[in-house]
């Protein structure tokens, strides 16, 4: 824990850091604060209401499905410093158009810059992880690894309990995502030069060629197929979580929008959480050994959240809770518990995971790992809006769904039980 804390005084990791923290804590700033918006101030129908969570996680998604390998391609053959300072200056346009929806209001508006946002991030998601090796020292990239996963959430956290207090204050959002757009834009020209590895190739434009060229020349190999199908899975389950958490809290806990951003706060910090106690127990050594037993933990927990769903008594009156009265609710403890322990056994479940995309492949060719695992990532969480978006049309409620998401954490844990055997089960063979 030590080693990896002490990488956040190096230059050669420490912008990065900052930049991708600012990066995620504006995305969820943002996103949140439409998703809460539109939940408790425009719609009151819980299937409209989950159906637009599904579309606004779709369109995000979306951009990584189409043009990952476009992205991946770019980050391995050109300087991946230079990359962030162009995204990062596209950031700040897009946040100028996400303001003006927020202020006037205008959903078609913030859905486009919702958009506009999954295309920033896929550029910029090969390079926060391809950059590490490159930077970092071989038994510092699982830690490096551990900490920008860590700050990930712990953006998302702060960037959701934000937004569910200025829901209802556009004003203050709108400048707060220029300022933070600004301010990572400031943080990306701080990354040290990262040219490519070896001589620039040829880029080929065709986004629906590259796609099925790379995804074919990375899932061959055993041990990268099954790492990002385990990944991938995740994925699936952590979207559906997060489209169902706003009805969720409304609609069956009776409660505010406060209340809905500390459930995915407290799900983003137990992420982060989990994040960095993998790397403490694995020690540096790139292993899924944990893997299978975290996520099979996790399916316990989420039917917790289930039961405890399914017997909550809320208010009848027509009022919804606030963040003080729910804490007081007899069951809100323990509903907390199970989704803290929910976010906990995700993140022990998914770093290591990243480890092995960065450490099985040449140095030159992270980039593109990376970018193909995005693909059939975003490929999997779009396929889990639709699903969600298609089971709430019928009827299925955010409760009864989250059966359907648990026997989901089995897949995953028996996906990487067989990378754990196909990696074999000696320091030497992990890595």
């Amino acid at each position: 824990m030590q080693t990896s804390m002490r990488l956040l005084g190096r230059r050669r990791f420490l912008p990065i850091f900052v930049t991708q923290f600012l990066g995620a804590f504006n995305d969820n700033l943002f996103k949140t604060a439409m998703v809460l918006f539109a939940t408790y101030q425009v719609y009151s129908d819980p299937k409209v209401e989950m159906q637009f969570n599904a579309l606004a996680t779709g369109l995000f998604i979306l951009p990584f499905f189409l043009l990952s390998a476009l992205s991946g391609q770019l980050a391995d053959t050109r300087d991946k410093a230079r990359i962030i300072r162009l995204v990062k200056t596209a950031e700040i346009f897009i946040m100028i158009a996400g303001a003006i929806g927020l202020l006037l209001p205008s959903i078609p508006l913030m859905l486009g810059a919702v958009l506009a946002m999954g295309v920033h991030s896929t550029f910029f998601g090969p390079i926060k992880y391809a950059i590490l090796p490159q930077h970092l020292e071989p038994e510092e990239v699982l830690g490096g690894t551990g900490l920008v996963e860590a700050g990930t959430y712990i953006a998302i956290l702060a960037g959701t309990i934000t937004a569910g207090f200025i829901t209802q204050r556009p004003d203050i959002a709108a400048g707060m995502v220029l300022m933070v757009a600004i301010l990572g834009w400031f943080a990306g020209r701080q990354v040290p030069p990262a040219p490519p590895v070896h001589e620039e190739h040829g880029i080929d434009w065709h986004i629906v060629r590259s796609s099925f060229r790379l995804v074919n020349a990375t899932m061959h190999i055993p041990r990268l197929f099954l790492a990002i199908c385990s990944i991938s899975f995740f994925w699936t389950i952590g979207a559906v979580l997060v489209i169902e958490f706003p009805p969720l809290v409304k609609n069956v806990l009776t409660s505010n929008e406060q209340v809905a951003s500390l459930f995915l706060a407290v799900f983003s910090v137990g992420v982060a959480i989990g994040s960095v106690a993998i790397n403490r127990l694995l020690k540096g050594e790139v292993s899924a050994r944990y893997s299978p037993i975290s996520v099979i933990a996790m399916a316990g927990f989420i039917l917790g959240v289930y039961a405890i769903s399914k017997s909550w008594e809320g208010d009848t009156a027509g009022s919804l809770y606030n963040l003080a009265e729910f804490i007081e609710h007899p069951s809100a403890v323990a509903m907390l518990i199970a989704l803290f322990g929910v976010a906990v056994t995700g993140g022990m479940f998914v770093v290591p995971l990243y480890a092995f995309l960065t450490t099985t492949v040449e140095k030159d060719q992270t980039a593109r790992t990376v970018a193909a695992n995005n693909i059939v990532n975003s490929g999997s969480m779009v396929a889990g809006s639709l699903l969600a978006f298609t089971l709430s049309a019928v009827g299925v409620s955010a409760v009864d769904q989250l059966l359907m998401v648990s026997a989901m954490c089995f897949i995953s844990a028996w996906l990487a039980w067989k990378l754990h055997q196909a990696c074999g089960h000696s320091p030497k063979t992990a890595l």
